[in-house]
């Protein structure tokens, strides 16, 4: 590491009869090296898919999230809202559309929620504020939950939803994400929702880990049940989203191994909820599945292993692929 500050001066090496032709020499190569630079920016891949190092950077900012978060929400769900403001002067959801691949999937849209968001508990008079999701009210959303050493559910849900993507691209899906720590806070339930609806996602699943008691083990996928009220009307896209979801199940169940909840869903790794405004908002075919129980000491060392979630990652994936293809 170099130290060169504003007081500092590096020695200057004497002139040489030689410098000026030589400064010539790289001067024109200079132009050369840059094209070629810029060549090489132009076909690399940023997508950020959940590299060695994004991930690095992300396990990095979970311990100093974790160690300002002002405890996390038991149920571990999102709650509902309305928009919340962009981080980076974009639109939520702007966080982008993967371009879609030649797989089987070309054609298809895929929308992924990385359920909660990194700066949530920065904002808590933001995410507090309540909004309509149909049935009632509720909060816009919450910070989450994490384990007990801290890893929290919102760097979770990005690393697997990351990793998501880029199956799901090679399959040739078009993937858009409702955030991608791209934004201060949120967004919203409803927001979340109506960024499915807007791209008129072919499926969309919420992904998130859950916040039980101890001893409490296992996935479940969450489906919605039949709403109709106010903004809300689920019962156009309540049999697919039960098809989407018993094809996510599946897929989780052979890949990972399990197991399915034993606290939820009577051992079929099902829970049909019509509380959750991204469920009762969504005009799509649309889940959220709960990966694991952070609080759970076997359930967190899956969830904190990257080699884990990226079987996560596949068995979701199959799920949607499957259910895409009929």
């Amino acid at each position: 590491m170099s130290y060169v500050g504003p007081d500092f001066e590096p020695p200057r090496p004497p002139r040489h009869p030689l410098r000026a032709p030589l400064t010539v020499a790289v001067a024109a190569l200079v132009p050369g090296a840059l094209v070629g630079w810029l060549v090489w920016q132009a076909v690399g891949d940023s997508d950020g898919d959940g590299s060695a190092a994004a991930q690095t950077s992300a396990s990095a900012g979970a311990s100093a999230r974790a160690s300002e978060l002002p405890g996390p929400s038991e149920d571990g769900k999102e709650r509902t809202g309305g928009t919340g403001q962009s981080g980076g002067g974009e639109e939520s959801g702007s966080s982008a559309s993967a371009p879609a691949g030649s797989g089987p999937l070309r054609g298809k849209v895929v929308v992924i929620d990385p359920g909660h968001n990194p700066g949530n508990f920065r904002h808590p008079s933001d995410i507090n504020r309540k909004v309509n999701i149909g049935t009632n009210w509720k909060e816009c959303d919450t910070t989450g939950t994490s384990t007990n050493a801290g890893y929290t559910e919102a760097e979770f849900t990005l690393d697997v939803s990351h990793r998501l993507r880029t199956i799901l691209k090679k399959e040739g899906a078009t993937v858009k994400f409702t955030q991608d720590d791209d934004r201060a806070w949120g967004p919203c339930v409803d927001e979340r929702a109506e960024i499915g609806n807007k791209a008129e996602a072919d499926a969309v699943v919420s992904i998130h880990a859950d916040g039980s008691a101890a001893g409490n083990r296992g996935f479940h996928v969450i489906l919605p049940g039949s709403v109709h009220s106010g903004a809300a009307d689920t019962r156009p896209i309540v049999a697919s989203s039960r098809a989407l979801g018993e094809r996510i199940a599946g897929g989780f169940l052979r890949t990972t191994g399990g197991p399915p909840s034993n606290y939820i869903g009577d051992g079929t790794g099902l829970d049909v909820r019509k509380d959750l405004g991204g469920l009762n908002l969504s005009t799509v075919p649309k889940v959220f599945i709960e990966c694991g129980n952070m609080r759970d000491t076997k359930d967190s060392a899956q969830l904190t292993s990257g080699a884990w979630r990226q079987k996560a990652a596949q068995g979701i994936s199959e799920g949607i692929v499957s259910f895409l293809r009929g």
